[in-house]
């Protein structure tokens, strides 16, 4: 039976995803300054969780399927994901919107090459390792010092680092859900048992600054558009477009979150950042463009 023809919306909804999720760090920023940055991703996940399940019920099918969801994977996926966004949302507040985000999209790459190679055996080979070196240089020179002569606050990178190896073990996890169940599904319920255990924490460390006038626009953009919506966009695009394409469109996010932090709030980089942000581009562009298949082998011994 031929398949369904592929929608040719299908990159513009990937690149407007990525652009969404490129404008979280410049919100954070723009929010309340008394905002702890615990408090506003534990928030955008709650806020973006009810939101995609007020879809899915809406259509019928938030219980549709989830019995048979496997419980280890989607409790781990949804564990990696709480984790993000306290690791992303703190990095951008220390290290700044830009470099925040260059380095947590950046590193993602190579702790996705890592945590496929140690837990499904797969060997990256000389692309990846060539892109890494790009990444991990790019990193280390934006990690050197803003144009005001002061260094990068290095908890700020070390948090943007635990980002982009969150993000990459939500990838791996749901990798194992999504094999064999519905994707919309299966974000869901990520995002739902994400959100229960990141409430806590978000109520622990205060919401009072949120409840604000700006403080309630910040989460509302945060939670509907920068999660939800960008998460149904991205849905509907991989469908439409090969995995080595969306990944090359969505480098559209650190593209966004730069361009922010520079246009809209004023971030100074010096001629080394800039440097280091065209060597974390390159990094991911060169394990985006035409990625060769990566071999399974046993993994390796601990």
């Amino acid at each position: 039976m031929p398949s369904a023809p592929a929608d040719p919306r299908a990159p513009v909804f990937v690149v407007a995803a990525a652009m969404l999720w490129g404008t979280t760090g410049t919100a954070q920023s723009l929010g309340p300054d008394a905002a702890s940055s615990i408090a506003v991703g534990s928030s955008r996940n709650v806020v973006g969780a009810l939101v995609l399940v007020a879809v899915a019920v809406g259509r019928g099918r938030f219980w549709q399927g989830a019995a048979a969801l496997p419980r280890r994977p989607l409790v781990l996926a949804a564990a990696a994901t709480a984790a993000y966004q306290l690791c992303f949302f703190g990095g951008v507040r220390l290290a700044g919107v830009a470099i925040g985000t260059v380095v947590g999209v950046g590193s993602g790459p190579v702790w996705g090459g890592l945590l496929g190679w140690f837990g499904r055996g797969e060997r990256p080979g000389g692309r990846w390792g060539v892109a890494t070196l790009l990444a991990v240089g790019g990193a280390t020179l934006l990690a050197t010092t803003t144009s005001d002569g002061d260094r990068v606050d290095p908890l700020g990178i070390a948090l943007a680092l635990g980002a982009g190896l969150s993000y990459a073990a939500f990838a791996l996890w749901s990798k194992d859900l999504t094999d064999d169940h519905d994707p919309d599904l299966v974000m869901t319920w990520v995002f739902t048992v994400s959100a229960l255990l990141l409430l806590p924490v978000g109520l622990v460390a205060g919401i009072g600054p949120l409840v604000s006038r700006g403080g309630l626009g910040m989460v509302l953009w945060l939670g509907f558009g920068s999660l939800a919506a960008s998460y149904l966009l991205f849905g509907r695009g991989i469908a439409g477009v090969a995995v080595a394409t969306a990944t090359t469109l969505s480098l559209a996010e650190p593209l966004t979150a730069a361009t922010l932090g520079v246009v809209v709030l004023d971030e100074q980089l010096t001629a080394a950042a800039v440097a280091g942000m065209v060597l974390v581009f390159a990094g991911l562009a060169l394990l985006a463009l035409r990625p060769r298949a990566t071999r399974r082998a046993a993994p390796p011994d601990l």
